[in-house]
């Protein structure tokens, strides 16, 4: 009697020939995107110190209670295979001193995850996600950048019906009192509720929102909203991401029930959905993590990210054309201010948007520095050509040349195309 045939386990797969060569296509689009917006490369081990997962992504939440995968080894220490990603990269921030490396450092990553859930189209017990993190400066034009580059990825993923969501969960003291309002509005409705909502009154009130429970969703409806109880502070951080976002016309609904499902969460969150991918249409998202990396024993530091699934975008996108491999120029364009109000910055936020869409390799100060400290950030980047933003056009430098000029602002796309053109 011959052995039964093998099959892989149940919520995994395997990825053969032209589900290869899409991912492939996946990992060089978004490779071009990202390492063009100065993200570079970071990967992770499969699998962490569980405590990482405890501390991090927070015990009260579904991933820690009830999906991680995690076993002892042959001294004791338990070890769990990663659900997520940006706690292995905080970890690795800590270990590694980023710190002392110029600010925001920013990472990329393209990895396998493991959650135990119950697999269906697109999820699966085994997955890929790509992500973005972006650790050491809280200016908004972090939130609003990463929030732009997987919008890019998406639109060039040619992903069907795709909708954004934001909103801000605001800092730790707002967030501290309006908890303690919802969960009086849970208590005094304790009886409508659904079991696991009512477990977690007191750990985790917020994922009540999330519940599909018909009662939780109608004692939901009525219930207080946190981003109508921000500080003056997180209103006008999150005024200001919306800002960038509608400068660079990216388009979003601001959803007060958006709170995902992690607890590091901070200020800005956002989630990209497709209604091509049916009731589970999540495709990506993230939001700033402004405690994580102190609550891992590192130095206080903000951080901004996201993840997004490969299976997911590839489900809802069309499957991308395989062709070369993309060869990656050096930074072409750095944008720097003159001044930091709001109103350069957004100019600023609008050229880089430019930039890129032309094929340029752009970026932008994100880590508040001098205009001096700038121009010592572009040439440590080693940029070809850097844009000064002043109140009246922009001074254009060749860092290789020497040269100057003063030009428009609508003029820099073109004054580095055409100094690229001469080489």
């Amino acid at each position: 009697m011959s052995e039964p045939k093998l099959k892989a386990p149940r919520g995994t797969f395997d990825v053969l020939g032209e589900q290869a060569a899409a991912r492939t296509a996946l990992e060089a689009r978004a490779r071009a995107i990202l390492e063009g917006a100065g993200y570079e490369r970071i990967e992770t081990p499969a699998f962490e110190a569980t405590e990482l997962f405890q501390r991090g992504v927070g015990e009260s939440t579904d991933i820690v209670r009830k999906e991680m995968f995690t076993f002892e080894d042959a001294a004791g220490r338990s070890l769990t295979l990663r659900p997520e990603g940006t706690a292995p990269v905080c970890r690795a921030y800590v270990e590694h001193g980023m710190h002392k490396r110029r600010q925001p450092v920013k990472l990329w990553y393209l990895s396998s995850f493991f959650r135990h859930e119950r697999a269906q189209a697109g999820r699966y017990r085994q997955f890929w996600q790509v992500g973005a993190e972006a650790l050491g400066s809280e200016d908004p034009a972090v939130d609003a950048e990463s929030i732009t580059l997987l919008a890019t990825l998406l639109r060039e993923m040619d992903v069907r019906d795709v909708r954004l969501r934001v909103s801000s969960l605001g800092g730790a003291e707002a967030r501290s009192e309006y908890r303690e309002r919802l969960q009086e509005h849970l208590r005094a409705n304790e009886a409508s509720l659904s079991d696991d909502v009512r477990s977690r009154i007191d750990v985790n009130p917020l994922r009540a929102f999330d519940s599909d429970h018909p009662g939780t969703v109608r004692v939901m409806e009525d219930a207080p909203r946190l981003l109508e109880h921000l500080s003056e502070e997180d209103a006008e951080h999150f005024a200001e991401v919306r800002a960038l976002l509608d400068a660079a016309n990216v388009p979003y609904e601001v959803d007060s029930t958006l709170v995902r499902g992690l607890d590091y969460y901070t200020r800005t969150v956002f989630e990209f959905t497709s209604d091509a991918l049916g009731a589970q249409s999540g495709v990506g998202g993230g939001g700033r993590y402004d405690r994580l990396v102190e609550q891992l024993g590192g130095p206080a530091t903000p951080g901004m990210g996201w993840a997004a699934g490969i299976e997911r975008i590839l489900l809802a996108g069309e499957v991308p054309e395989v062709g070369q491999p993309t060869s990656y120029a050096p930074l072409e364009l750095f944008l720097a201010l003159e001044r930091t109000d709001g109103e350069t910055r957004r100019r600023a936020f609008v050229l880089l948007q430019e930039a890129r869409s032309a094929g340029l390799k752009a970026q932008m100060d994100l880590g508040g520095r001098s205009l001096k400290g700038q121009l010592g950030h572009a040439s440590a980047l080693g940029a070809r050509y850097v844009a000064i933003l002043g109140s009246d056009g922009a001074t254009f430098r060749d860092m290789q040349g020497g040269g100057q000029e003063q030009i428009a602002t609508d003029a820099v796309v073109h004054a580095v195309l055409r100094g690229l053109h001469d080489l």
